[in-house]
């Protein structure tokens, strides 16, 4: 198929897709009227619970839960994290920006001397010593590597030197021979299975020189799972050893105003299924994979106006099954390779229908000697309708690389008034 007939206008499908994207694209906000709910005030000098732990943190969220919902303010000061900080239902944790720091302990890692059998409710580790009750724990082997085949859990109680309890079952088989371990390691703000709540004003430091590693389908500096309508905005998560905002089988995020740097992972990560997210004037900077990872089965977001800097991997990157999604007036810049990457998919598994308007890609994907490793977009795979207008697409300096590098077997492509800048030429055809 050639470039003209990949690349066409298609005005009515465009504004159908639009129309249904803006319609449907919703949530995320606290309802509670402030000025009816319940407020409690936490800090390690002045508050009405003090402390400087996660402890009294959660002390505070849970009494608030407890009474049905309301708000819980951080006071400024440095609080040391042995565990996440759980996000309740219908509570709101607002903190001082810049003030309110959150601050991950020193990882600790020790292999397993007994088994970790499926559904079992303890370890027994060989070395203890770096691990108390209350501590937030990651357990696996090396079969089961990473993603949701890690269990993460907190230790309950101590059966005798070596053995702990767990708050959740384990998930799978975690074998000796396999080298199974346990980690100290743990999202820094988490919320599994909660909805109608926010989180606003806090800095997340992951203390990542220290820390042991835990990916995003289990962790993150902030970190959701199964949850509904919940909304972070003007936080910070900087130098965590895994992603910096990760949420995954959840509906009706809105991350808002937020910044996640010098992350060991993935910047920004939506995923598994997560519907309607909204992502607006974030930056996500400088981290160690991709700036906006859109996971799996993402569908009917809207990302617009944020800032996709200097990470060493994609831009964004998208894929399996993420359709319907809207990027707008974006900038995406200085990244070690594409400025949008659609990952390898055959057509039933798609990133179909995505538009793309008024965007700004520059200066992604340069070798160290400043020549262009990459084209600002790459589609491999057969990903369709596909809609990009009034982007800026490009480089600073002339470079040997295209705009756009498109698979042979994308279809129904549209590209309306993009801006190229310094590129070899406009589209180049792949393989894949």
């Amino acid at each position: 198929m050639d470039i003209d007939r990949r690349f066409r206008f298609v005005a009515s499908l465009s504004c159908l897709h639009l129309g249904l994207i803006l319609g449907v694209a919703s949530g995320g906000s606290f309802p509670a009227d402030p000025k009816l709910s319940p407020e409690i005030r936490v800090g390690i000098d002045a508050g009405d619970l003090r402390g400087s732990d996660h402890r009294m943190l959660q002390a505070a969220v849970d009494y608030v839960a407890g009474l049905g919902g309301g708000t819980v303010r951080i006071e400024p000061g440095r609080y040391q994290m042995r565990n996440a900080l759980c996000l309740r239902s219908n509570v709101r944790v607002v903190g001082e920006p810049g003030k309110s720091i959150l601050v991950a302990c020193n990882g600790f890692r020790t292999r397993l001397s007994a088994d970790g059998d499926a559904n079992e409710r303890q370890i027994t580790v060989e070395d203890p010593s770096g691990l108390q009750l209350g501590d937030g724990v990651a357990i696996q082997d090396r079969r089961s590597g990473g993603g949701f085949a890690v269990t993460t859990a907190t230790l309950t109680a101590r059966v005798d030197a070596n053995t702990f309890r767990l708050s959740k079952p384990l998930y799978f088989d975690y074998l000796v021979s396999n080298q199974a371990a346990a980690q100290l390691v743990f999202p820094v703000v988490g919320g599994w299975n909660i909805q109608n709540a926010a989180l606003e004003g806090l800095t997340i430091e992951g203390n990542r020189a220290h820390s042991e590693s835990l990916d995003g389908c289990r962790g993150g500096g902030i970190y959701l799972f199964e949850c509904d309508s919940v909304a972070i905005r003007n936080c910070v998560v900087r130098e965590y050893k895994g992603d910096g905002i990760s949420f995954q089988v959840s509906h009706h995020v809105t991350i808002e105003d937020c910044l996640a740097e010098r992350n060991g992972g993935l910047g920004l990560h939506p995923g598994s299924g997560s519907q309607y997210p909204i992502l607006r004037r974030n930056r996500s900077i400088g981290n160690d994979q991709d700036g906006l990872f859109v996971c799996w089965r993402v569908q009917h977001g809207v990302f617009e106006q944020n800032e996709l800097c200097g990470n060493k991997r994609n831009g964004i990157s998208i894929g399996h099954k993420d359709t319907d999604n809207r990027f707008t007036k974006n900038i995406i810049a200085s990244n070690g390779e594409a400025g949008i990457l659609f990952r390898d998919e055959s057509e039933a598994m798609g990133a179909h229908r995505n538009v793309f308007e008024d965007n700004h890609l520059l200066n992604n994907g340069k070798t160290s000697k400043g020549e262009a490793a990459f084209a600002s977009i790459v589609i491999r795979g057969s990903h369709n309708n596909l809609i990009f207008r009034r982007n800026t697409i490009g480089h600073s300096n002339p470079v040997p690389g295209p705009g756009f590098l498109v698979s042979t077997v994308a279809r129904d492509l549209t590209s309306e008034q993009n801006q190229f800048t310094n590129v070899s030429r406009e589209v180049a055809t792949a393989e894949k």
